[in-house]
């Protein structure tokens, strides 16, 4: 089974939606393949480091109700064992941290990054859109930090993170965590495990009986 997830780094039901697809996964029987694509909820420039509280006071209509979505998204993910620090967490464009995937994943270690970077991002205050910063995350993982910042000076991994934007377009996505499961089966949001592993054997169920006729 393939599945790839189109997400966001700094979308904290991405960081419960991948944390929740690795439990699915632990009870699910059958051979599965992830991969993960690059979404920006946001491709708009930040063009200074600026606190997330701020940032989303301005955009869904005041601190009051910002702060409310960071208590529950905080509580939701606290459940499934993750740390949100708003309090910490700053604004970022997101699409060098999408590079630096890219990078990783040549070296595979794509989910890794991934989760090293939403650890920084939700956790540590990081701000991850610094390109000295992104090379630090890079070493925080035992990848080499000079390599990582060099790939990141120049213009390597764009068309592919700009190649994965472009086919979440074509596909319609609009929200994320999103999961394509052999390319043709769509679930969207950060699900229970058990939802999705329910969704995964009825796929497989599906896909057996398409492959026996």
């Amino acid at each position: 089974m393939d599945i790839q997830v189109w997400s966001d780094v700094v979308c904290p039901w991405c960081y419960i939606g991948k944390r929740r697809l690795e439990k699915a996964l632990e009870t699910f029987d059958g051979d599965v393949t992830v991969t993960y694509r690059a979404y920006q909820l946001d491709p708009t420039a930040v063009p200074e480091p600026l606190p997330i509280k701020q940032a989303m006071a301005a955009k869904f209509g005041g601190p009051g109700r910002a702060e409310q979505m960071f208590a529950q998204v905080t509580e939701i993910a606290a459940a499934d064992g993750l740390k949100l620090d708003f309090d910490r967490a700053i604004a970022a464009n997101t699409f060098a941290a999408h590079r630096l995937i890219a990078w990783a994943a040549t070296l595979d270690r794509q989910a890794d990054m991934l989760d090293a970077l939403q650890r920084a991002h939700f956790t540590e205050g990081i701000d991850i859109g610094s390109v000295p910063a992104l090379a630090g995350v890079a070493a925080s993982i035992n990848l080499d930090e000079s390599a990582a910042l060099a790939y990141l000076n120049s213009e390597a991994g764009s068309s592919a993170v700009q190649t994965d934007l472009n086919e979440a377009r074509e596909l319609g996505i609009t929200s994320v965590p999103t999961f394509v499961i052999d390319g043709k089966y769509a679930v969207q949001g950060a699900q229970e495990p058990a939802t999705l592993t329910a969704a995964f054997e009825e796929i497989a169920r599906r896909e057996a009986t398409e492959a026996g006729r």
